[in-house]
């Protein structure tokens, strides 16, 4: 684990891990459960700025950096391993806040599906998910770990998924069915548990973090269509989310762009055209934001390549196609300048 950690702190700080615009609510979660228990949690919050209390209330936000530093924290003093999964699957549309009004009120779960993927930051969401199409049977919810996370990647997965299973249930009904349950990490020691949660073939060391879902629920009606609540619930989301994004909404967009074409190597050109933007306007707009495309795109392939190694499913030479590499020694070159060591010693240092 601590090979783990040397590899992702060399990765250059995400300045973004440390501003506070994510709504606390999966730490309002996990302390609500340690209270059933009589687990006391204020320690959790110690020298981070916020406080047990605080996180409470729904103006607080709090930075990735002080949510996974709470998280981790309980996880170690609970002791139980089953967490994330034990939260999700106890959410409710109500947890989900506005987010979950907009999606309730939405036409078909096709639209609640794109209405929660598109504000899922709303609801404090610490992973970044998308909508992919895999073919013409099957869609996709499918996340990305931010800034390189891999040891809480399965307590944040089993929160996320769970969560939006459980929503999905409540929207549909108990008929809802999975296609299938993708995650990269290995299976944990309690592996039956997802069985039991998600009810679907589960298949860990996979090349993505993603729920299949077969196309023909996308157009089942909700029971709570109400077109003007869900344009107003939508529109407040959307407020929150200026708020919350600012500057960085364009960084966010060329991420998530990256993410899906990494294979194609996308250049700077081809980004801004799909954005519809000039080379020129993207390159300032990523000014202003402090960033440039180079060092977005390294970090977006760095992070990919960690999660691709602790998954151990694929070769080094595999992992570098899967980034753009026709050559694994220019592969080998670039993960040893994004982390400061060659991919074989990452793989090494990941636990098992």
């Amino acid at each position: 684990m601590q090979h783990v950690r040397r590899v992702l702190s060399s990765v250059e700080p995400d300045p973004r891990a440390l501003t506070a615009n994510i709504p606390p609510n999966v730490l309002v979660h996990l302390t609500e459960l340690a209270a059933r228990r009589g687990i006391a949690s204020e320690s959790w919050f110690v020298g981070l700025g916020i406080t047990r209390q605080q996180i409470n209330d729904p103006s607080v936000r709090i930075s990735y950096r002080q949510a996974r530093t709470v998280v981790a924290r309980g996880l170690k003093a609970m002791g139980d391993p089953t967490l994330g999964l034990q939260i999700g699957r106890n959410q409710t549309v109500g947890s989900f806040g506005l987010l979950g009004l907009a999606m309730m009120t939405s036409r078909n779960f096709g639209e609640a599906m794109t209405v929660g993927i598109a504000n899922h930051k709303v609801s404090g969401s610490l992973l970044d998910v998308d909508f992919v199409v895999i073919d013409e049977q099957t869609v996709a919810l499918q996340a990305w770990p931010r800034f390189g996370e891999v040891d809480l990647l399965p307590f944040l997965c089993e929160e996320m998924f769970a969560s939006s299973f459980a929503l999905a249930r409540e929207l549909i009904g108990p008929n809802l069915s999975l296609v299938r349950l993708e995650l990269t990490y290995p299976a944990p020691a309690y592996a039956r548990e997802y069985s039991a949660a998600f009810q679907c073939d589960v298949r860990f060391g996979a090349q993505y973090n993603r729920i299949l879902v077969d196309t023909s629920w996308l157009a089942h009606p909700l029971p709570g269509y109400n077109p003007l609540t869900s344009k107003q619930a939508l529109a407040l989301c959307h407020q929150q989310l200026r708020g919350a994004t600012g500057s960085d909404e364009i960084v966010g967009s060329v991420e998530r762009l990256l993410r899906s074409r990494l294979r194609e190597h996308p250049r700077l050109t081809e980004v801004a055209r799909t954005l519809h933007l000039s080379e020129r306007s993207l390159r300032r707009r990523l000014a202003d934001s402090g960033r440039i495309f180079r060092e977005i795109h390294d970090r977006v392939r760095a992070e990919r390549a960690l999660e691709l190694l602790h998954a151990g499913k694929m070769s080094v030479a595999e992992i570098g196609i899967e980034l753009g590499f026709s050559d694994p020694r220019e592969f080998r070159r670039a993960f040893k300048r994004w982390t400061g060591m060659p991919p074989q010693l990452a793989r090494r240092g990941m636990p098992s």
